[in-house]
């Protein structure tokens, strides 16, 4: 049998347009000819079904959910009915391990599956760069004066990076000179495993996401009192940063049928 990536390769892809078209949607931005980024705003058809694919027994790579939630799309479009394949966006963690990309199998996938699988329309880069300057801003403010009194030994905050990179599991930072920040330990997360992540995955819009990162603790002061992304004024910088990552992405699946992929894989 062909490989994953000759079948995608393969297939018949539309532009972008006609797939938005079908769905009846003109809010979008288009990523290139397959991909485009859908406002989340729009009218909820009241006689719409949620069909949820989960407790699919997987094998020891994890193929089985994905490849199910394609296949029945691609099934149910064939006997008539208007039906959207709904995905998390795959992780450079796996999508470079042992797991490998998570678009599906054989002739049940998304495609552009490259695309989808590696940098896709950056919002894991925004979700990465936000989360990392929060940290930043932390140490920044430890810097300055530490004005909200945060205790060194109580920081909860940590950086991130999308790759599996167990060496950065347990830092020290603020190693070398004076002006090099505070020394303390830290350590980096998984972006896809990260609050911000979660975050991201329980918002409905900007509004609402600038009003849960407000609220996020990043750490505990001396006194015990827990100290916000909002403390530290870091709010509207990650809303700047994240604006465009939370408009759903619009995709295909092999049969042309319409895919949102948008958010991240662990959400266990």
């Amino acid at each position: 049998m062909k490989k994953d990536i000759e079948i995608a390769r393969e297939a018949k892809i539309k532009d972008i347009e006609e797939i938005a078209n079908y769905l009846q949607i003109s809010d979008y931005e288009k990523y290139g000819k397959y991909k485009a980024k859908i406002n989340p705003c729009f009218d909820e058809k009241k006689d719409s079904k949620l069909v949820l694919v989960t407790a699919i027994s997987p094998t020891p790579f994890g193929e089985g959910k994905t490849t199910m939630n394609v296949a029945l799309s691609m099934g149910l479009n064939k006997l008539g009915k208007k039906s959207i394949s709904v995905l998390r966006e795959p992780s450079l963690g796996p999508s470079f391990g042992i797991k490998g990309g998570a678009c599906g199998a054989g002739y049940s996938q998304v495609i552009p599956m490259e695309d989808i699988n590696l940098h896709f329309t950056g919002d894991f880069h925004a979700i990465t760069s936000a989360v990392n300057l929060v940290a930043a801003m932390i140490d920044n403010h430890i810097y300055q004066g530490n004005e909200k009194n945060i205790d060194l030994n109580n920081i909860l905050w940590k950086r991130c990076v999308d790759l599996n990179d167990r060496a950065l599991r347990e830092v020290v930072v603020g190693l070398g000179k004076k002006t090099d920040g505070v020394t303390r330990q830290d350590g980096f997360d998984i972006t896809v495993a990260t609050e911000m992540m979660a975050v991201f995955c329980l918002s409905n819009d900007l509004y609402d996401f600038k009003k849960k990162v407000a609220k996020m603790i990043v750490a505990y002061d001396t006194d015990g009192n827990a100290v916000t992304v909002d403390d530290i004024k870091a709010t509207g910088p990650v809303c700047v940063l994240m604006k465009d990552a939370l408009k759903p992405n619009l995709c295909q699946t092999l049969e042309n049928t319409p895919a949102i992929i948008h958010g991240g894989p662990f959400a266990n």
